[in-house]
């Protein structure tokens, strides 16, 4: 509580912006500081009314990041959930899963399993053409659609480059925990981008990435382990990533134009624990397993075009078009000689979409009014093979479903400076839904600029989350499960209320001070969970039932002097949640749960040797959670579990050589070694019955690794 105090007492000194903007504050440059996420054209962070958050292309670099996932563990209010059985990696905010939270590259959203933006694997996000990544927290339905409940990230990629020719090429070689070769153990990277300006209109980036995760072995033994002991295959599943890109841009006076291309293509390989004998006389028996393998393709299209009509008015128009197919691959995998048979590919899931969005800006000449005016057209087509878990047709029959999703909105934002000091936002969005009732997303923003630099925030927004694939059409029923979809699920309705306060603090000496403040409340009303609704034998059922609640307060400080800069931060969050146990008539308490999370960075840079320490911290306190269990007497029940609190580090050493050209990155992540956190269930509950009590653990990381990153630069004119 002491720590909290002292943390929070500093915001009455000096309050500033999101500490992740280093740049803004360690170098000169200020291409951070300008934002286009939420804006009505892109904009300086002061002048937006969003509380705006940026991890610039440096703090990328100094944790030798290759995707999202490598970025955000070190962020207040998120928290990257793992899962080793399948290679994935989500991201949850606030408390809230990745179906509230959307994700972008240019603010196009990308495609998933489940939908648009949401539930996006993070380590299939590749970070080598990333300019900067900017975060807004709270709902963003008026600009951003359905699912922008929790809050919004967008990827800005690098368009052209400063030379006329940039040339890059990477090896990155990486630990998992404590297992490493060259050949069948650890993390192997490598990557090369090419970026070319014919001439000052025309331009073209290319780039290219390889991923080879060989998967973390830790108590199994791998696939060629022949004891029939549950011991074969792998903890953390191994992954193949290959990701390739190309940019075609063109500039010229008032209109800009690009396409930008994106493939990626991802092989993870199952292995099972289970072995099956073959009878081998005279000789010993022989074994082999049924494995699996899951093939992911996605191609990404992405056309823009924005300038100015009639010498007046700003126009932003983007048509994307995104493709992903999920295969599945069933083969034999033969112990003694490694070889593969019987195998069997198919597609389970894909997912095609058509999506396009514009704007229209600058109707006035005044520049104290600006109004825009948008549209956002959404046709997606998604599949999933019966085979893949089992899904209901209209008819209710187990076969493969095909459905086509479509919304199709208009929204209008205007922008209005009463005074110098004073601005508001309204805004407004209406969506056509063709599966759901028609939608509706609002909402209001203030900004003040006090004397001395002081600037308050405060936005108010109402959004809406629509229910997914698995949500309406999920049907898995055999002896041992029973869990239903429904398709007369609505949509989630979110409330948010934000206020915040920054400063930027210069001292005579050439120190600054920046701080920043911000409170949040978030309201979630018809939340969909998959709910408990007939104990003998178990039946569940996805159900608008529940209701969600969250209060956050978070701080961030940031101190930089000559070549030191130091960054901490704390967030509070609390979280209610009422929970039914549908036509049980059993409900959670819904008192507030609460959990601390602190962050810190300091780096140290120096000029004569080329050379960049930095060092990150986040301390993620206990968490705790209703979960539904049955009692010792059969009866279902409520038990409060609690996650135990971790810690993570990251620390890496950059140095530069012969002019920049070669760029050395060595570093470990995930320093105090944790690996999963353990799990106290029933804690806190009425009876700690047979099934609400217990231990369990939760997987976070793969341990202690070390990493070494050599990148080759060549850039002439």
């Amino acid at each position: 509580m002491k720590i909290k105090i002292t943390l929070f007492a500093g915001l009455l000194f000096c309050t500033y912006s999101y500490a992740q903007q280093k740049d803004s504050i360690v170098s000169q440059e200020k291409l951070s500081e300008v934002v286009v996420t939420g804006q009505l054209e892109p904009q300086s962070i002061k002048k937006s009314v969003f509380n705006v958050r940026v991890i610039s292309k440096e703090d990328i670099k100094q944790l030798a990041a290759n995707n999202l996932s490598d970025v955000l563990n070190q962020y207040l209010n998120i928290t990257v959930q793992n899962s080793g059985s399948d290679g994935r990696s989500t991201v949850s905010m606030f408390g809230l899963d990745s179906q509230y939270f959307k994700i972008l590259v240019d603010n196009i959203p990308l495609v998933s399993d489940t939908g648009m933006g949401t539930n996006v694997d993070l380590t299939q996000v590749n970070l080598d053409d990333v300019e900067r990544i900017e975060i807004i927290e709270g709902s963003m339905g008026v600009t951003h659609g359905a699912n922008a409940v929790s809050g919004i990230l967008n990827i800005i990629t690098k368009k052209g480059g400063p030379n006329k020719w940039d040339i890059s090429a990477t090896v990155q070689e990486e630990t998992v925990g404590n297992e490493y070769s060259l050949t069948d153990k650890g993390r192997h990277i490598q990557s090369a981008k090419l970026g070319h300006n014919f001439n000052d209109n025309w331009f073209i980036n290319v780039g290219g990435n390889h991923n080879n995760f060989e998967g973390f072995y830790d108590d199994k033994q791998g696939k060629d382990y022949t004891v029939n002991d549950g011991l074969r295959g792998y903890s953390w599943l191994p992954k193949e990533q290959w990701v390739g890109n190309a940019m075609l841009g063109y500039q010229k006076t008032n209109f800009k134009i690009f396409y930008k291309f994106d493939y990626y293509g991802e092989n993870v390989d199952y292995y099972s624990p289970i072995l099956v004998p073959q009878d081998n006389y005279p000789f010993p028996e022989t074994y082999f397993a049924r494995d699996k393998r899951y093939l992911t393709n996605r191609f990404y299209h992405h056309l823009n075009a924005n300038g100015k009509l009639f010498s007046k008015l700003n126009y932003n128009v983007s048509l994307s078009h995104q493709k992903q197919e999920r295969d599945a691959e069933l083969f034999d995998y033969q112990l003694e000689t490694g070889e593969e048979s019987n195998n069997n590919r198919f597609t389970y899931q894909s997912k095609e979409v058509l999506y396009s969005t514009g704007t229209l800006s600058n109707f006035f000449n005044n520049k104290k009014v600006d109004f825009q005016l948008g549209y956002e057209i959404t046709n997606e087509n998604g599949f999933y093979s019966g085979a893949a878990g089992t899904f209901l047709d209209d008819v209710l029959q187990s076969v493969d479903v095909r459905k086509r999703l479509e919304n199709y909105d208009i929204f209008t934002v205007a922008e209005i400076s009463l005074t110098d000091k004073f601005s508001i936002r309204p805004g407004l969005r209406y969506s056509i839904q063709t599966a759901f009732k028609d939608q509706y997303a609002s909402s209001l923003g203030l900004r003040y600029l006090f004397k001395k630099g002081l600037e308050a925030r405060a936005s108010l927004g109402k959004s809406y989350r629509t229910p997914n694939f698995d949500e309406l059409y999920t049907y898995f029923v055999d002896s041992n499960h029973n869990v239903q979809g429904n398709p007369n699920l609505v949509p989630e309705n979110s409330t948010s209320y934000e206020v915040s306060f920054k400063r930027l603090c210069n001292f005579k000496s050439g120190a600054q001070i920046a701080n920043n403040v911000a409170v949040t409340f978030l309201d979630v009303d018809d939340r969909i969970d998959m709910v408990l609704t007939q104990i003998m034998p178990s039946k569940y059922k996805y159900i608008n039932i529940n209701k969600y609640k969250m209060w956050n307060i978070s701080t961030t400080e940031q101190f930089a002097y000559k070549n030191w800069n130091l960054k901490v931060g704390a967030a509070l969050v609390g979280i209610s949640q009422k929970l039914d146990l549908a036509e049980l008539n059993i409900t959670s308490d819904d008192k507030y749960l609460y959990s601390l999370q602190l962050n810190s960075s300091i780096s140290y840079n120096i000029p004569k040797w080329n050379t960049l320490f930095a060092l990150y911290y986040k301390y993620n306190g206990q968490q705790q959670q209703w979960a539904a269990g049955t009692n010792a007497s059969g009866n279902a029940e409520f038990y409060l579990n609690e996650i135990k609190p971790y810690s993570w580090m990251d620390a890496s050493v950059r140095k530069n050589f012969f002019n920049n050209q070669f760029e050395v990155t060595v570093g470990a992540r995930n320093l105090f070694n944790v690996t999963d956190v353990q799990i106290t269930q029933g804690g806190g509950g009425s009876t700690g019955g047979t099934h609400g009590g217990g231990v369990s653990a939760m997987m976070l990381g793969y341990g202690r690794s070390c990493f070494l990153k050599l990148t080759y630069n060549l850039n002439f004119n």
